[in-house]
């Protein structure tokens, strides 16, 4: 019986051990949660504390501010409307302009011209130019001219290549100081003999490759071009030309630049070439024109021509001059040598400058001050066939420009020629309205 008992205790016992050892666990655990929750609560007190000493420090004017978000929206592009409307993107790559001139004009000539004294829409362009990220563009259109191929001026894109500027598409040829300078910058209503007015007689525009330089110090261009002998609303021809001209501006500040340039043209005709003319208008535009050499496309000949250049502008006093001579070839017999020359000046009596375009090697119109700007001119010209008697042409101008502000101008002329073929003379007085925006 006493057996039972103490058998009884002992089972007891060992059941029991299980449960003290399970307590004994539990506790263990909840001993080392509430350890890790003091060592977490540890942590975030030290975490306020920095908080709090940082906020309590003043911010330094020059520690910056943090980054805001980035936003999904593109930045405004530039627009601008002073002339004509001018669009930009925010990062310079893209950009549009349209831009005009409109130049109308008056013609009264004298009882013996046989022309009558007439108005016209001398020019009455709308051109769209502007960037392409690394590639610039530029299409004009002259209505005056009409509105098919007949009128297309500037058609081309260009880009930087080589230290200099590449063009593609139908511009003018690098030739003549006279034929480059733009119309809304010339200082008389119509150029000269020596370009598209005389020598170049309509082959101002061609259809071709060109490639110029401008830099240094004293500020000097040279370019070259290579063209097909088409303007844009002429025939398909086989005739190809080059063209090159090189400037130099030994003495060039604010108030002063000294020019001095040369230039060179081959025009090769070819199957289909129109034939390669050089008429003056020696009465200016709309007046009597005298044929003074030509070579017949359908010749297959060569038309050569060189020239010099020598101008200035100091203070309000300018002067320019060109001399060419060219070479026509003939389809039978010997070549034709044609002499053309000019010179002329302006003066700005209340002040002012013409400024040179160093890019270009041209002068550009002068810059005019709120209450307007007064502009006299002059010019004597001369062309000569040296191996045919009796043809040549001479003519004098008188003028004077009003410039009302940057974009608006009136011209009034004087023009006296005479054709010494006939020993004619014409006398012209022309007026003109000018806007550009």
């Amino acid at each position: 019986m006493r057996s039972l008992k103490l058998g009884a205790g002992l089972l007891s016992a060992v059941a029991l051990v299980p449960a003290v050892h399970a307590q004994d666990a539990q506790r263990a655990e909840i001993d080392a949660l509430r350890a890790e929750v003091a060592t977490l609560q540890a942590r975030l007190d030290a975490l306020e504390r920095q908080v709090a000493s940082q906020a309590a420090v003043p911010r330094s004017a020059s520690a910056p501010e943090p980054a805001a978000a980035s936003s999904s929206t593109p930045a405004a592009p530039t627009v601008k409307t002073q002339g004509g409307l001018q669009v930009t993107s925010a990062d310079e790559r893209y950009s549009m302009r349209i831009a005009g001139r409109l130049h109308y004009d008056a013609y009264v000539f004298d009882g013996d011209a046989g022309v009558p004294s007439t108005t016209e829409l001398r020019r009455a362009r709308i051109s769209l130019q502007g960037k392409l990220l690394e590639w610039e563009y530029k299409l004009e259109q002259d209505f005056a001219s009409g509105n098919s191929l007949d009128g297309l001026r500037d058609a081309w894109i260009a880009r930087d290549v080589a230290g200099g500027r590449l063009t593609i598409g139908h511009f003018k040829p690098y030739r003549g100081m006279e034929e480059l300078t733009s119309s809304n910058d010339a200082a008389m209503m119509e150029r000269s003999f020596v370009s598209a007015n005389g020598l170049f007689s309509g082959r101002q525009y061609q259809q071709g490759v060109g490639w110029q330089w401008s830099g240094g110090d004293m500020p000097t261009t040279a370019g070259i071009s290579v063209f097909n002998l088409r303007s844009a609303g002429g025939p398909r021809n086989e005739g190809m030309g080059v063209a090159g001209r090189v400037t130099w501006a030994p003495v060039h500040d604010e108030d002063r630049t000294l020019h001095v340039g040369a230039w060179g043209s081959r025009e090769d005709a070819g199957d289909s070439s129109p034939d390669l003319r050089a008429e003056s208008s020696h009465g200016s535009r709309r007046g009597p024109r005298r044929l003074l050499a030509v070579t017949p496309g359908a010749s297959g000949g060569q038309v050569d021509a060189v020239g010099l250049e020598l101008a200035g502008s100091f203070g309000p006093v300018s002067v320019q001059s060109e001399v060419s001579r060219a070479r026509f070839d003939q389809a039978l017999g010997p070549a034709q040598v044609l002499q053309a020359w000019y010179v002329q000046g302006a003066w700005l009596p209340g002040g002012g400058h013409r400024p040179y375009k160093t890019g270009s090697g041209v002068f550009a119109a002068p810059a005019v001050p709120e209450g307007g700007l007064w502009e006299l001119t002059a010019r004597y010209e001369r062309a000569d066939n040296r191996d045919l008697p009796g043809i040549a042409t001479r003519s004098a101008v008188v003028g004077v420009n009003w410039y009302l502000n940057r974009w608006l101008r009136f011209m009034f002329d004087y023009t006296r020629g005479e054709d010494a073929l006939e020993g004619g003379k014409v006398e012209r007085l022309g007026a003109r309205s000018q806007i550009v925006f």
